[in-house]
């Protein structure tokens, strides 16, 4: 049985902070159930552009917004040493009175400047992922348990303590962001929800043929691990929203063939100009309230 809707938004941090907290609080009050920020240390492809921090910014908006869940889209496993991520999901658990929603991912490789800037090696993609399993699994026990001990082939903590607990029991929850094969099985054993997106320049046919193929190597991953798929919701990001979907008819065809072979939550960006407010405000207003009753 499918999920009920869910509707999130990607706030990019190129604007002054003033925007932001507008922005945030706009998406609040269109009636979206999650909000997120990203995890870059610049701006990928404009590295020169206003650009926040993601873990900093993320306790800020936490304070200017009330109901909305938030999260990181995604944090990159490589960019930070677990157990002090850890401790940040933590207070901003606490700081959003337990809202958070927790988005990890192997991360960005090749075009990301944030590597060459920070000096961050950019790991090649087997090291990565590796990286990626021993984060989660660090972060998960850790949020779990007041005292955690890990000896991984690339990260260990030895009697970590965490007081307080999170707000969220057992955890915060864990948004797994996975494409591959290697991440997918990582996200069928430990996610709550399970994020992608489809490749870029597919027709809408074209990714839904690919989202049926991971759906289904994600449900054989759940089967072999003894899980039960139906627990897990799967996420999309839509890219590009606004220059693909301009009108309702299009948002809602496109979401109810998603939402028929199992995605229940569907993240869009904020609109990148002023011109696409209007379409935002439309779906956010009529076409989204239409969606979650059908």
């Amino acid at each position: 049985m499918t999920q009920p809707l869910r509707f999130g938004v990607l706030v990019l941090p190129n604007t002054d902070y003033a925007a932001q907290a507008q922005r945030w609080q706009q998406v609040e009050a269109l009636g979206f159930d999650s909000l997120w920020d990203c995890d870059h240390f610049v701006n990928p492809y404009q590295p020169t552009q206003t650009w926040f921090e993601g873990w900093t910014l993320l306790a800020a908006m936490a304070t200017q917004t009330t109901r909305v869940r938030i999260g990181t889209l995604i944090t990159s496993a490589v960019f930070r040493n677990p157990a002090f991520l850890a401790r940040q999901a933590l207070t901003v658990d606490h700081i959003s009175g337990g809202r958070l929603e927790l988005g990890l991912g192997t991360g960005a490789s090749g075009h990301d400047p944030s590597y060459p800037m920070t000096g961050i090696n950019d790991y090649p993609p087997a090291e990565r992922v590796a990286r990626f399993r021993e984060v989660v699994e660090i972060v998960d026990q850790m949020l779990r348990n007041p005292v955690t001990t890990y000896q991984g082939d690339y990260y260990k903590v030895n009697e970590v303590t965490m007081n307080p607990a999170p707000v969220q029991q057992p955890r915060p929850p864990l948004t797994l962001a996975a494409l591959g094969p290697k991440t997918i099985r990582i996200a069928a054993q430990y996610a709550d929800t399970w994020n992608f997106y489809p490749s870029r320049g597919l027709s809408l046919d074209e990714a839904i043929t690919e989202t049926r193929q991971r759906n289904e190597l994600f449900d054989r991953y759940c089967a072999e691990i003894g899980r039960d798929r139906q627990t897990i919701r799967r996420s999309l990001l839509l890219l590009n929203t606004f220059a693909k979907m301009d009108s309702p008819e299009v948002f809602t065809d496109t979401i109810s063939r998603y939402h028929e072979i199992g995605i229940s939550e569907f993240i869009i960006y904020y609109p990148a100009t002023d011109n696409q407010l209007p379409d935002f405000e439309c779906i956010a207003s009529e076409t989204i309230p239409s969606l979650r009753v059908e």
